[in-house]
């Protein structure tokens, strides 16, 4: 039974529900699926699912471009309604001409609903008695016949061929076929004599081709041998003289004196580590981004491009006639070039094939109906669609100042704690210290908190940073559990008065199902500020896997009710891969949280906040 039909503006403004079903919606399923499903540009999807305590329903949706309306129809997700997609178009059709923007009351629609409705009922009734009147006709016994008796004259015409050449000249026949490189399906045995002659080193005169002589290449052989064992003795080194490797000098160089940059030791055997205080310099995140605007001319130059088959094709007059008057409706054909050439460019930038194809979808489903304004094309219009588009996408959809939310704790007498996660190898440990700097420099009091108990070397490595950076770290050492050590580390930080604690992890695949239960209980039970995901830029498809399968296995490994997922984004290597920034936006899109840190380089000034304009701008150039 169909739970709700909704018909409202894109603005948000209700015209019509249906008062006949009036069902009392379990939760918010039309506010779920204007926030994450049609503010996220996932509109292209055919339906979506919503669930509720005690109630599981899908939605469906259509759109009218041209008149800005939306149409959803909501119904429980185990009925499996077949006339709801035609429900949706007939209700489509029948309002958008009676639709009026100065009109907010369309009471008199209740009527036409009824008989549309009974229309699309009865025509699925008649589709579900058609597919049941045609039955499949079960031929397995007269194909397996067919099949036998194929067999069976195949048989019977090889072995009449074998009868009719028989003897030697057939055989001698045959071989000659196989020299040539023809073959007839059957079977040739290959001439024992001449393959006698080749291993004997003797010619085979009845041969086009001579044979090979095994004894000349021992001769070479035992010569090559001989000349290795004079080139090995005359190249022996003294053992007596140290061969020391020269430095190179280029041009007019002064000589390096030191080659060796580890930190020096004094005579106790203590390493004297250089202390990078908080004013060395400042961190890239304070300093405001400037866009140039040359690529503002490149993107005009490939739009003349693009549109450029498409004029050759209708001709010079119609299509400046078109370009004037303006086409009257966009149809799905009409877009699809731009939007094949758009997810390809899009895939060039590193963008996983996956949410190329999902926007495009979603962009076409926007743009579907629209009347094309006059003097553009339709990629012009395509690639503007699609640029409001991403930069919806990568707005953040809530904004997380964290200095102002570490100053909100502090006035509660507790740390801010942040949580960072990730694969193996992307940089935690190294950025967790960046963002340690950047505090530093708020004059924001800083805790480390060494929880990745797995890999070795992971411990020091935190502890030399945070002797750079003359910050206090909490440490356990190594195969103690990450969650307690956290907790401890909390506790440790609220005595001391330290505004924020900073846990480091271990790096762990998403399949990797014990480290991802571990890390589940250390977010359950510290219950974290902030969960920070470290991704790489360099990813591409497997970013989709990564976030998607975390989000998951934290979800489902957890003991809570309403479990902790990732938080926002931090993007290293990011000054690794030139114009291919796409993964920050498959990571946003997949998991609908921010990039809030982008590491760019080695040193501890090297983070910086994302540029969505430039982002965007690099993905459509």
């Amino acid at each position: 039974m169909l739970e709700q039909l909704l018909i409202f503006t894109r603005g948000g403004l209700i015209l019509w529900t249906c008062k006949e079903l009036g069902n009392a919606l379990k939760g918010s399923p039309i506010d779920t699926l204007i926030r994450s499903c049609l503010l996220e540009e996932r509109s292209g999807a055919a339906s979506y699912n919503y669930d509720a305590p005690g109630a599981s329903y899908t939605l469906k949706w259509t759109f009218h471009n041209e008149l800005g309306l939306v149409f959803v129809a909501v119904y429980q997700r185990i009925l499996h309604l077949l006339y709801v997609d035609d429900l949706l178009a007939l209700v489509r059709r029948e309002f958008s001409e009676i639709y009026d923007p100065k009109r907010t009351v369309y009471n008199d629609f209740d009527e036409t609903f009824r008989q549309l409705r009974m229309e699309a009922e009865a025509r699925a009734e008649e589709l579900k008695k058609s597919k049941q009147m045609v039955k499949p006709v079960n031929n397995s016994k007269k194909q397996g016949q067919a099949q036998k008796a194929g067999f069976d004259k195949g048989n019977k015409k090889r072995e009449g061929s074998s009868a009719a050449g028989g003897g030697d000249d057939n055989d001698e026949g045959k071989g000659r076929k196989l020299e040539n490189g023809h073959s007839n399906g059957n079977i040739f045995e290959i001439d024992e004599p001449r393959m006698t002659a080749a291993v004997n080193g003797k010619e085979n005169t009845s041969s086009n081709f001579s044979a090979f002589d095994v004894s000349k290449l021992q001769k070479r052989t035992k010569c090559g041998k001989k000349t290795d064992t004079v080139v090995n003795k005359g190249s022996k080194v003294d053992p007596k003289k140290k061969v020391t490797k020269k430095n190179r000098v280029w041009d007019d160089a002064p000589p390096e004196t030191k080659l060796d940059f580890t930190d020096p030791v004094d005579g106790n055997g203590n390493e004297k580590i250089e202390v990078v205080p908080a004013s060395q310099g400042e961190s890239m995140m304070d300093v405001e981004e400037i866009i140039s605007s040359d690529s503002e001319g490149e993107e005009d130059d490939n739009v003349q491009k693009d549109s450029k088959p498409e004029a050759t094709k209708k001709g010079w007059f119609s299509s400046m006639f078109q370009s004037i008057a303006g086409k009257a409706n966009l149809e799905k054909g009409d877009l699809e070039p731009a939007l094949k050439a758009l997810k390809d460019r899009l895939m060039t930038k590193n963008v996983a094939e996956e949410i190329a194809e999902k926007l495009c979808e979603s962009v076409a489903a926007s743009l579907e109906g629209k009347k094309l304004a006059s003097f553009t094309s339709v990629s012009s219009t395509v690639q503007a669609a699609m640029e409001e588009a991403l930069v919806r996408i990568l707005t953040p959809r809530r904004s997380i100042d964290i200095l102002r939310d570490v100053h909100a704790a502090k006035e509660q007498r507790k740390p801010y704690v942040v949580v960072f996660v990730g694969v193996n190898g992307v940089g935690k440990s190294t950025n967790l210290a960046k963002v340690a700097y950047w505090l530093l420099q708020h004059n924001v009091s800083v805790m480390m908190a060494a929880c990745d108990t797995f890999r070795s070397g992971a411990v020091e490595q935190l502890r030399t940073h945070a002797r750079r950076l003359q910050i206090p770290i909490f440490e356990k050492g190594y195969e103690k559990d990450p969650a307690i050590v956290a907790k401890e580390a909390i506790q440790e930080a609220t005595r001391n008065g330290s505004d924020v604690v900073l846990v480091d992890t271990a790096g762990r695949m998403q399949d990797n199902e014990p480290l991802m239960r571990a890390l589940s209980k250390l977010i359950y039970l510290n219950n974290p500020d902030l969960v920070l995901f470290v991704g790489e830029a360099l990813v591409g498809n497997d970013a989709v896997d990564q976030l998607s399968k975390f989000n998951q296995k934290l979800a489902d490994l957890s003991t809570s009710s309403t479990p902790r997922l990732i938080d926002g984004i931090l993007l290293t290597k990011f000054d690794t891969i030139d114009d291919k920034v796409g993964a920050a936006l498959s990571m946003v899109y997949i998991s609908g949280a921010p990039v809030m840190f982008v590491g760019c380089g080695q040193s501890y000034t090297d983070l910086k906040k994302l540029n969505v304009k430039s982002i965007v701008k690099t993905l459509l150039k």
